[in-house]
């Protein structure tokens, strides 16, 4: 992606009631293989781009479902109520950013992951870039780091 330019991403789910624009470039793009994911997904991992939520802009409702992490933050994941997909995500301990689901996003191939999360649960069946920086749980990681 062109880092001199502010990139534009737009996104929406399967039916096309939710719409949903991003500004910028995401933060970290991360392969997730954490149990909440996978029921969430349907699969086994997601992949997120977390972005500033100071450039997210959002059309259309959305339903949200909250659970605590293992760590104790809450965790908020919306959804179209009208065909289920999976929109972004937020996480209590960082709450200037959200994480959107990058299946959503409508043109999604500059997106490259950079690192895979709770590979303790990913499924042998799952497979993923072994090039990647992977971790077993979430790293003590904050947005500005590096990966």
């Amino acid at each position: 992606m062109n880092d001199n330019t502010l990139q534009i991403h737009q996104g929406g789910c399967l039916c096309g009631a939710v719409r949903y624009e991003v500004k910028g470039q995401p933060l970290v793009v991360a392969h997730c293989h954490c149990e909440e994911c996978q029921r969430g997904s349907g699969a086994g991992h997601s992949t997120g781009a977390m972005f500033s939520l100071d450039g997210f802009q959002l059309m259309g409702r959305i339903n949200e479902y909250k659970y605590e992490s293992d760590n104790g933050n809450e965790v908020t994941r919306a959804f179209c109520p009208a065909c289920g997909s999976p929109i972004f995500g937020k996480n209590s301990g960082m709450k200037e950013y959200l994480t959107v689901t990058l299946g959503t996003v409508d043109d999604s191939t500059e997106f490259k992951a950079q690192v895979v999360v709770f590979a303790r649960n990913q499924n042998p069946w799952d497979i993923m870039d072994q090039n990647l920086p992977i971790f077993e749980a979430q790293p003590n990681w904050k947005p500005g780091d590096d990966v």
